[in-house]
């Protein structure tokens, strides 16, 4: 979904010697909390940030960082946004209950759905990560390699790395956008395989 950006605007520092030795001023940071302040960096971001992209940013260690994304994590329970985690990045997303308002709001112009086929592969890699194309192919039985374009056109997947052996084949992984397709704050969310299979997935 796409997100709308606000403008804003970075309070000027007051000025200060820079005799030498003297250490570079910190960031002026108002009343505002160090939550509030990650929440404004990863607004303005508008897309995955590092922890420690974060941690930098405020002059904190990423345990820190870590706890005040917590801090936020439960303030904005029952509220229009979240916090969506994929391995050290995180990124403030929309609820996705509010996916079906937004969509009305923008005037209908949501994504087409997905085939059996797409959601078929994108299943086996989720929950098989990572995994080369043959491996899908083997579970599948079909060609999977038009799929997996369109799915890596979608953003839904992407190259993790390659497989040891002959070839060095490409690996797949699931990504961020997987995650908000599918309203997961993280890769832990995935319902257990066997409900997966029975049809409760995506």
């Amino acid at each position: 979904m796409a997100e709308r950006r606000r403008s804003f605007q970075v309070p000027a520092q007051a000025g200060r010697g820079a005799g030498s030795g003297a250490s570079p001023p910190r960031p002026a940071r108002g009343d505002l909390s160090p939550t509030a302040l990650v929440e404004a960096l990863l607004f303005v971001a508008g897309q995955p940030v590092e922890v420690g992209e974060l941690a930098r940013a405020l002059d904190l260690d990423e345990g820190g960082v870590r706890q005040h994304l917590a801090e936020l994590e439960a303030t904005l329970a029952g509220r229009g946004l979240r916090l969506q985690w994929h391995h050290r990045r995180v990124q403030l997303v929309t609820a996705p209950e509010a996916g079906p308002v937004i969509e009305r709001f923008l005037g209908g112009r949501g994504e087409a759905r997905l085939s059996q086929a797409a959601l078929e592969t994108l299943a086996i890699i989720a929950y098989k990560q990572p995994v080369t194309r043959a491996q899908i192919e083997a579970i599948r039985g079909v060609d999977c390699g038009r799929v997996l374009a369109a799915l890596r056109a979608r953003e839904l997947i992407e190259e993790v790395g390659q497989a040891d052996g002959p070839g060095r084949p490409t690996l797949y992984g699931t990504t961020m956008r997987f995650l908000e397709h599918f309203g997961l704050r993280h890769p832990g969310e995935l319902p257990p395989l066997s409900e997966a299979a029975r049809g409760g997935g995506g």
